[in-house]
């Protein structure tokens, strides 16, 4: 080995080293300044950051996979993913209702129209909530783009959510205990035949990183629940960032009915710091960011889009934002969290969504986002 070369190696650990002490002076910043709890849910986003870039595990690539060329490897993950936490969760869920929640919410017209947008948003900027965050964390620059749309979006939709809401929801429907928790694995191995079926020939082994991945996100979901009383999320701590610049520029949040609640009114007032799902976001943005430095120092060219792409980029993040709000969640607060606590929402959520990506996949080229399909 040369001398030019050993010096590279040694700088390059010496960088990676510094990463990591930063990350971890953060959770112990966070800690002293909030709370244990706090830091914890920090460290906990970190995971969830690392996890998703680090191995490839994402939502809306996957489920791309599946409609262009019926590749089912992502989509089982997400699966065994759902159906470990679901095993824990749901039982304990039911046995310490005043200690934790679910991510239980109602279908209604708004819900299933908010799921199938989300679902075409997601394809064309090819990334759901956590991918989005992911997608800017790693230096993406559509997803750096996106981002702060979504958060525009997700305070807008929160906004109206009565307004869409009055037009009609079903009861909340939940399955609990134990025979819920067996229901809920009986249904995803049902999808999970059903995409076997579908799948093309020789594209149904999953790659064993993906299987360490189900593992390690279910275990921080799981970590997500306990620590913070309430399942991992994403959208409603993108919403809180724009209703706390909205109200930095004078905007009136106590016409909203959503914002002046009592508990949001709250929080808007207090730092991001001590918001579960802020806390979260944050970590995964600095999870990916840390994956993305680790490996190439962070340098993602801009891509050679047209003008009407990055267009579609800014619509899309605010249908992002917007549409999940109505739907009560994206792939994370509502198809993951919500089907692994137990939620018929987020069944009818996944089916909506899924739809809705039939159709962002044909639009991505439409828009100049690639030649094709």
């Amino acid at each position: 080995m040369s001398d030019a070369t050993a010096a590279r190696r040694m700088g390059r650990g010496t960088e990676r080293t510094i990463l990591i002490l930063l990350a971890l002076a953060a959770v112990f910043a966070v800690a002293a300044a909030t709370g244990a709890r706090f830091g914890l849910l920090l460290l906990i986003g970190l995971g969830f950051g690392i996890t998703l870039e680090g191995l490839r595990f994402g939502f809306a690539g996957p489920w791309r996979a599946m409609i262009v060329r019926r590749e089912p490897a992502g989509l089982l993950a997400q699966l065994l993913s759902i159906g470990l936490v679901a095993i824990v969760a749901i039982p304990l869920i039911t046995e310490n209702g005043t200690e934790l929640i679910g991510a239980h919410a109602p279908v209604g017209f708004a819900m299933i129209g908010g799921a199938f947008v989300f679902g075409a948003a997601m394809q064309v900027v090819l990334g759901c909530g956590s991918g989005t965050l992911v997608n800017a964390g790693s230096g993406n620059p559509v997803g750096v783009l996106a981002l702060p749309f979504f958060a525009i979006g997700s305070f807008l939709g929160a906004s109206h959510l009565t307004w869409w809401t009055d037009l009609g929801t079903a009861p909340i429907i939940v399955l609990d205990g134990y025979d819920g928790a067996a229901m809920t694995l009986a249904g995803l191995a049902a999808v999970a035949a059903v995409l076997l079926l579908l799948a093309a020939p020789g594209s149904r082994k999953v790659p064993p990183r993906l299987w360490v991945a189900a593992g390690l996100i279910a275990a921080l979901a799981l970590a997500n629940l306990v620590v913070a009383g309430q399942p991992w999320g994403v959208v409603y701590g993108l919403g809180l960032w724009a209703a706390k610049g909205a109200q930095a520029i004078g905007v009136d949040l106590t016409a909203s009915l959503f914002w002046s609640a009592p508990g949001n009114v709250d929080r808007v007032r207090e730092t991001i710091l001590t918001d579960v799902t802020s806390l979260t976001n944050i970590g995964i943005i600095g999870g990916a960011f840390l994956v993305a430095a680790w490996r190439h120092g962070f340098t993602q060219p801009i891509p050679d889009l047209p003008p009407r792409a990055w267009v579609a980029t800014v619509v899309a993040g605010l249908l992002l934002g917007y549409s999940s709000r109505l739907a009560f969640g994206c792939n994370v607060g509502a198809f993951f969290s919500g089907v692994s606590t137990g939620s018929l929402h987020g069944w009818v959520w996944f089916v909506a969504a899924f739809l809705g990506s039939w159709w962002g996949v044909k639009l991505r080229p439409m828009l100049g986002l690639e030649g094709r399909p």
